[in-house]
């Protein structure tokens, strides 16, 4: 889900095109205008923009959306002390472990999405994270393979024991790790609408990273939001119009580094231990952001081919992939609706 604006170092004015990067102005209604904040969270720049004709109600929803994504940072990430997912990790092949409902509906989606796309999308990926590093630890240091096998035998999401009635959480295998950072900001984004429908807003757009979430309008019109050219992501390639839905995208360009003319990118094959092989980016479109977010990653790693046809099986799920060739494949369902600009950059 992944940095679309604040890794590539890309102005909101990139993906809302229809609003440029021009002041906030007037809406169709003389007295409301568009409030909004950019800052810090969940390790990504967060945007939040609402058209509203009450900015001082605009600003306490903004308050309590950057405390909600500090609440889940703090339960879910792998960089904060006591969260919940350190202490599953913690207690692998010990004990289960008492954990917040966050934290078990994250879960439990991230199985789902395992479940579709036969395990390619997998949150155990943790132990790998030791021989590839691409947060804030990134090292441009290609693994042996040696390094990668003797880890990939940890990677199963099938044995996250998950016992809802009773709240716990439990790696079966010592040396297991989870890690949500493919699917823990689509959540965040999805509670940050709940929070603006809460207080009354219907026209608002949220961004974290890659992941994005669009309500009612913009000035009267959908969202008119663009796709980042997988080899020049200041520049979109193409647009899509959007009102009350998701956008997110996975990309081989947010977090690597190129060595002896191979790209080595972020989104590792659980089945190779190394980086998928096949796409340039995947942009998924669907209602719900916590989907969105793991699937761009799970459709990125199952390749062009087999993604996009688990795309079509699923309902309210659309995609556009851009491939290793440099090729465009739109789902049937954004055909008429997407739009190409230009076709993206070529290169390595």
């Amino acid at each position: 889900m992944r940095n679309l604006v604040a890794r590539v170092g890309v102005a909101g004015c990139v993906l809302l095109l229809a609003t440029g990067c021009s002041p906030a102005r007037p809406a169709a209604q003389g007295d409301v205008r568009a409030a909004e904040r950019v800052g810090l969270a969940m390790g990504s720049a967060l945007r939040l923009r609402v058209f509203t004709a009450d900015p001082a109600a605009a600003e306490r929803a903004f308050d309590t959306i950057f405390a909600e994504f500090g609440r889940l940072e703090a339960a879910l990430s792998v960089w904060k002390d006591g969260s919940d997912v350190l202490r599953i990790n913690g207690a692998a092949g010990v004990e289960p472990v008492t954990v917040g409902d966050d934290t078990i509906a994250v879960l439990q989606t991230a199985r789902q999405i395992s479940d579709w796309t036969d395990g390619a999308f997998d949150v155990t990926f943790g132990p790998l994270a030791d021989v590839w590093r691409f947060d804030h630890d990134q090292d441009d240091r290609v693994p042996t393979r040696q390094e990668v096998d003797a880890r990939r035998g940890l990677i199963d999401y099938r044995a996250i024991e998950i016992d809802e009635p009773g709240r716990t959480v439990y790696l079966a295998r010592h040396g297991m790790r989870i890690h949500l950072g493919g699917i823990g900001k689509g959540y965040a984004v999805e509670n940050a609408a709940a929070i603006f429908r809460q207080r009354g807003f219907r026209d608002f757009l949220i961004q974290s990273g890659g992941d994005l979430y669009v309500g009612g309008l913009e000035s009267g019109r959908p969202w008119r939001l663009g796709i980042a050219d997988p080899r020049n992501p200041s520049q979109s390639f193409g647009t899509l119009d959007l009102s009350d839905g998701t956008f997110s995208t996975s990309g081989d360009y947010e977090r690597a580094f190129i060595r002896n003319g191979v790209r080595y990118h972020h989104l590792i094959d659980p089945a190779s231990g190394f980086p998928a092989i096949g796409a340039r980016s995947v942009t998924i479109v669907t209602s719900r952001p916590v989907l969105a977010d793991g699937l761009s990653t799970g459709v990125f790693i199952l390749g062009p081919a087999r993604g996009m046809a688990l795309v079509e099986r699923l309902p309210d799920v659309e995609a556009v992939i851009v491939t290793d060739k440099n090729e465009v494949l739109v789902s049937s369902g954004l055909r008429g609706t997407f739009r190409q600009l230009a076709p993206p950059t070529d290169g390595l």
